[in-house]
């Protein structure tokens, strides 16, 4: 069977190439989801600044929901100092170190932030050099508090040294002057001050951040089992080995759980495109050879063997794409790793994880798709008599399956009332049925297409003139003949359409829809913060609230926190962003609030979106409950319901709930809004100037930030990826197809018909099939788009730029001819009687 499969496939090149496109891009990209779900598992940081210990106590940094994956927690929760003495009497331990970590900026002479390869909580105890890796110190410890050692990386960017003077803003205090006592050249290393000087700027005493351990040798498993046992049902966990990492930065380690939620969104969508195009391919593939396997079925070959066959020889054109497609695959995920480092989704520091996993598990799912989709195109005629199966090898059957039909009717049906989520919930998890309807609604288009197809092209027919030209009549007599010919070539160029349309405008309708939301709840005009830093200095804000011209003032910080709530009877988890405001938001912040009131968050209270009151039950005066951003879990109550819930989260902490649960300090930010005159403005200016490492700049959004969101631009290029496959896909599905016309096109002429009005019934029906492809696409896309501008932004249609649709529609055109016109062509150069002996 496996011969005979080889012999067949060496006669259907063409038509088997588009197979192996298909199969090698689908490899890719599932390759490379693979690879990014396992480094969000396996993967590890680097140990960094802690690589000198052998193992680290910390606490838990994830929340674990029942029956679902761990929740990452990063802000920084701390652990009890008297665990450092306990800890050191162990047997076997050596040292045993209390980290305290705190927000540090180094100044340069212009008043500016030394850029630091590691901005944030950087400042640590002298104490913390310990588990420093091979730690080379030039100077001495710190001593009083005027004096700190910095790393060579930071005196470089300085120009300082042992023994000069620098600036540094450290923890919520004002820009001081401290004496360079050290420099310390190790990997990871930061800013150290004297013990108690640490403990004195991170605000907090009788705890530590984590406590580091280095153990006699060959005594690390030993110490760590009798550290687990101390540590039993404290919440604490010990890190050994390459876990270590984890400990540095709990921000930084959770990007791995981003990975792990990233690749489980990417992989639905991945798996149906790749189904679809592969399917189809495979599905040309089998059409061009269904006389050879009807003369099969005559020479007494039974349905069994004919479907092995097919999925045989599938497999063999498969196995060979695979082996490029996998390697491609890896390098996909590089690069796509590379794009999250740089919008700063994803550490730089975390490496991928490289493993045969990912392969097989393409290989496996591919040729599972491949020998399914195979045996299904080869049903039809495998289980025909012998002799209608030859009778039909050189036609289509006269009427497409009502069953098929009917289906494809139904899930272009289902995906219209998929498409009302946006008007029902308008979040970001509302927005993704839109998409989610576009491609279910092109699957059925592909499904219904043969019997639409058929009976447009019957209606086109009964329509023509008496002196409508041959190769029109060819045409448009070809289009209902073959209908499932040319359905199977519109469906995939309908998708790309839908593709495009809906995943595009999805993004940026939600983008304008939060954009609009930020723009109209933000009064304040200006931001001040210090790059870096992560918390503004204490007295800024009395210190900017006296400033003439000031009309308000108010702290902004943001952190994470995990909800937990019953919908439709089930527990549901989310972690989501939340912004951490005071009393006196609501002059620098207009959240449309259509309950209680922002004066009311004070203690432990929170105000949500209108949304999740209505979905989760958390009306205003109910109490709902949290998990802070360090793990702590907290019962509030709801002080407020707002509209305006897409541009500023789902929920909203008050400052006091917030104090003492976030790594660098609830006021991260100042919001500032003005009387809007130019004297206000410059005093703010000169205020600011007088602030070493504090920054002006435009309110832009309640976060400051001004540029899209990181996951649009990870899902843009998810679209420019998967585009690219289906172009490519598609293009060589139009080429096989046109290319097992070649008998058909010999016995035209050889009735007569000439060389250009072939080439000119060939334009006519690219132009047929250009032309359904982009009213199909159009269509199914207008429905889920028109709901989704309804819902967002209270009109029919969506935002987003507009020459999109005309550069769809270019594409789609060139596609379809270039596709068809090279290949007639090709088969016009040889004689037709050599074409009809050579088939």
């Amino acid at each position: 069977m496996l011969h005979l499969a080889v012999r067949m496939a060496a006669h259907r090149i063409a038509a088997l190439l588009a197979v192996a496109c298909a199969v090698l891009g689908g490899g890719a990209l599932v390759t490379a989801t693979g690879v990014l779900a396992e480094t969000g598992l396996r993967s590890h940081l680097p140990p960094g600044r802690l690589a000198g210990a052998d193992l680290v106590v910390g606490a838990d940094q994830e929340f674990h929901p029942p029956g679902d994956l761990p929740v990452a927690l990063p802000e920084r929760a701390r652990i009890p100092a008297e665990l450092v003495d306990r800890l050191a009497g162990l047997p076997g331990v050596t040292k045993a170190v209390g980290d305290v970590g705190f927000p540090v900026s180094l100044i340069d002479a212009h008043g500016g932030v030394v850029p630091a390869a590691d901005p944030g909580p950087a400042g640590h105890g002298w104490s913390s050099t310990r588990l420093l890796a091979h730690a080379r110190v030039e100077g001495r410890a710190p001593t009083g508090s005027a004096e700190a050692a910095v790393s060579a990386e930071l005196a470089a960017a300085a120009g300082v040294g042992v023994g000069d003077r620098v600036r540094l803003l450290a923890g919520d205090r004002l820009a001081t002057a401290y004496r360079v006592s050290a420099v310390v050249t190790a990997p990871g290393a930061g800013v150290y001050v004297a013990d108690a000087t640490a403990t004195a700027l991170s605000g907090r005493t009788g705890s530590v951040d984590l406590v580091g351990l280095t153990t006699e040798p060959d005594a690390r498993d030993r110490v760590a089992d009798a550290v687990r046992e101390q540590v039993a049902d404290s919440g604490l966990k010990v890190r050994t080995g390459a876990d270590v990492g984890a400990a540095v930065s709990p921000g930084a380690d959770a990007s791995r759980s981003l990975l792990i939620l990233l690749a489980g969104s990417l992989s639905g969508i991945v798996l149906l495109v790749t189904g679809f195009v592969t399917a189809g391919a495979l599905g040309v593939c089998i059409a061009g050879q269904r006389r050879d396997l009807a003369l099969m079925r005559a020479v007494g070959a039974t349905p069994k063997q004919i479907r092995r066959l097919a999925g045989a020889q599938s497999t063999v054109v498969a196995a060979v794409a695979l082996v490029p497609g996998v390697g491609l695959g890896y390098l996909l995920a590089g690069q796509f790793r590379q794009l999250l480092a740089d919008r700063g989704v994803l550490s730089p520091d975390l490496p991928l994880s490289v493993s045969p996993l990912p392969a097989l598990a393409a290989v496996l799912l591919m040729l599972a798709v491949v020998q399914l989709s195979a045996r299904t195109a080869a049903w039809r005629t495998s289980r025909m008599a012998a002799t209608e199966a030859v009778a039909e090898s050189r036609s289509e059957p006269r009427r497409p399956s009502r069953v098929r039909t009917r289906t494809g009717l139904l899930l272009i049906a289902a995906a219209c009332v998929l498409s009302a989520g946006p008007l029902l919930s308008r979040t970001v998890l509302g927005a993704t049925t839109t998409s989610l309807a576009g491609i279910i609604s092109a699957i059925g288009l592909a499904l219904a297409g043969p019997a639409l197809v058929a009976r447009a092209g019957s209606a086109a027919v009964r329509r023509l003139r008496p002196d409508t030209a041959a190769p029109t009549w060819l045409a448009l007599a070809n289009i209902r003949a073959y209908a499932l010919r040319i359905a199977g070539v519109v469906s995939p160029l309908a998708m790309a359409v839908v593709f495009v349309l809906t995943y595009t405008l999805t993004q940026t309708t939600v983008l304008a829809a939060t954009d609009a939301d930020t723009r109209d709840g933000t009064l304040g005009q200006y931001r001040l913060s210090v790059p870096g830093q992560g918390t503004v200095a204490d007295g800024t804000l009395d210190a900017v609230r006296g400033l003439p011209g000031v009309r308000a003032a108010a702290p902004l910080g943001t952190t994470t926190v995990v909800w937990q709530y019953e919908q439709f009877g089930e527990p549901e988890t989310e972690a989501a962003s939340a912004l951490v405001l005071d009393p006196d938001a609501a002059g620098v912040l207009d959240l449309d609030v259509t309950e209680g009131d922002l004066s009311a968050l004070t203690g432990r209270t929170v105000a949500v979106s209108s949304e999740a009151a209505r979905f989760r039950g958390a009306e205003r005066g109910d109490r709902v409950r949290l998990v802070l951003g360090d793990g702590t879990p907290v019962d509030a109550r709801v002080a407020a319901v707002y509209d305006r819930g897409l541009g500023f989260g789902s929920v909203v902490l008050s400052r006091d709930l917030a104090a003492g649960h976030t790594t660098t300090g609830p006021q991260q930010s100042i919001l500032v809004r003005t009387d809007g005159t130019p004297a206000a403005d410059r005093t703010l200016a000169a205020f600011t100037a007088s602030r070493p490492g504090l920054v002006l700049s435009g309110s832009g959004s309640a976060d400051g930030g001004d540029d899209a969101p990181p996951e649009v631009w990870i899902n843009l290029a998810t679209i420019v990826v998967l585009l690219g496959y289906l172009l490519l896909s598609i293009a060589n599905k139009l080429v096989a197809a046109t290319a097992q016309r070649r008998t058909e096109i010999a016995a035209l002429r050889l009735v007569g018909t000439t060389p250009r009005q072939i080439r000119s019934m060939m334009r006519r029906e690219a132009a047929v099939i250009a032309a359904a492809a982009l009213a199909s696409g159009v269509l199914l896309s207008a429905v889920p788009l028109a709901l989704l501008g309804q819902g967002f932004l209270g009109r029919p249609w969506p935002a987003g730029p507009l020459w999109l649709l005309p550069a769809a529609a270019i594409t789609v055109v060139v596609t379809a001819f270039a596709t068809v016109e090279l290949p007639t062509r090709r088969t016009l150069r040889h004689a037709p009687a050599e074409t009809l002996r050579a088939a």
